[in-house]
């Protein structure tokens, strides 16, 4: 199948990072061939073969990529609306409420788990994103983490081992017991099913000491590293995340300038939650300290029951500009492209020949509504790999 793109008044390639022009071409057009792009450019260039192609009028609408949320957690069960009630009064977020979605999770039956699931799945398609990373760590025991493994993986080939989440209630006196679970059978059973393997490097959770055990195993079982770290607090966890090799960390809310610099230097991505701060009222991180010091920055939803209820990534755009320091075409560079390297894929988070074509058409002139106009619904339409999906 073949699909021409025609009268798109702005399109977003994201392409150029650097210069903060989020690489728009105006007046442009898309060929899609199949999944993948087959050419961009000016739509006096376009190609003009009769009946080769299903056309499509953008009609001066503004084209960006498939939005990439390269942080999610969304096979669970249970609601959480009561502890954010109680925040919202002031009490202070802590680590420890993942074990109330812990128990509603166990005693969740699959076929409930995966209707959830396929509904998180259209909302975010609905908002523009065509790729979802998704964590386990709602288990916490070898039986169900295994169930949410195989569960993400029927939607998505980014899946996270997050075993390393909290430790549960039955091993609340046995915490490197609860490690030596996690590192030895529950590994072991989710492995197969996973690409990345994940902790929660935090007061309340993990210590670094735990957490590189977890890491190293993983990434002995041939998992690919992430961290959860700098949330609650700054923590050597960054500079062992970056020591191991992680594609990403996420969160770093509290970090130090020596955290900072060791980012800048890596490849490790700094992947921003911006619902994150939003719903727990933590202080948002300073993304232009980050990206004027040479930090790659991605935004990501991480959609979950209790520090980030949203799946909107044109949300989480519009909260990075407003609060965050980000300019509308780094937030959207960091939406698309950002995720992209934090999932350390090279085929998406970019409109160019051979990428996925994963489209998303706005109901808006310039990518900059998105920022502009928070929490109107500008998505259009949306095309994964090419077929329509929203």
């Amino acid at each position: 199948m073949r699909t021409l793109i025609t009268n798109i008044g702005e399109l977003s390639t994201c392409t150029v990072q650097l210069d903060g022009s989020a690489g728009i071409i105006r007046d442009a057009a898309i060929l899609v061939e199949h999944d993948r792009i087959a050419w961009v450019g000016p739509v006096d260039d376009a190609p003009t073969e009769p009946g080769g192609y299903v056309e499509v009028d953008a009609e001066s609408r503004a084209v960006v990529p498939g939005f990439v949320d390269s942080h999610s957690h969304i096979v669970f069960g249970g609601d959480r609306a009561a502890e954010f009630e109680a925040r919202m009064a002031g009490e202070r977020y802590a680590a420890g409420g993942i074990r109330s979605t812990v128990a509603a999770t166990r005693g969740a039956s699959d076929d409930d788990l995966r209707a959830r699931l396929r509904g998180f799945i259209a909302e975010m398609h609905a908002q523009g994103t065509t790729t979802v990373e998704i964590k386990s760590g709602y288990g916490l025991d070898v039986e169900t983490e295994l169930r949410l493994v195989r569960l993400a993986a029927e939607v998505t080939p980014e899946v996270t081992f997050l075993g390393a989440h909290v430790v549960p209630a039955e091993y609340a006196d046995d915490p490197d017991g609860y490690v030596d679970l996690v590192t030895g059978p529950m590994l072991e059973a989710c492995a197969p099913h996973a690409r990345w393997i994940d902790v929660f490097c935090e007061t309340g959770a993990f210590t670094v000491e735990q957490s590189r055990r977890v890491l190293e195993a993983g990434i002995a079982r041939g998992l690919a590293p992430r961290v959860h770290a700098g949330q609650l607090g700054p923590s050597d966890g960054v500079r062992m995340a970056i020591e191991l090799g992680a594609a990403s960390v996420d969160h770093g809310t509290y970090l130090t300038d020596a955290d900072i610099e060791a980012l800048a230097a890596s490849d490790t991505v700094l992947t921003l939650l911006p619902g994150v701060e939003f719903s727990t009222r933590q202080p948002y991180p300073d993304a232009r300290r980050l990206i004027d010091a040479g930090v790659t920055v991605a935004l990501a939803c991480d959609t979950n029951p209790g520090s980030s209820f949203t799946s909107s990534m044109p949300f989480c755009i519009a909260v990075a500009v407003r609060d965050m320091g980000m300019t509308p075409a780094e937030a959207l560079w960091a939406a698309t492209a950002g995720g992209a390297a934090a999932l350390r894929r090279d085929d998406i988070g970019m409109i160019a020949p051979g990428f996925r074509a994963d489209l998303v058409l706005l109901d808006a002139p310039s990518h900059v509504h998105l920022s502009y106009r928070p929490g109107v619904p500008l998505v259009r339409q949306v095309w994964k790999d090419g077929v329509p999906v929203a």
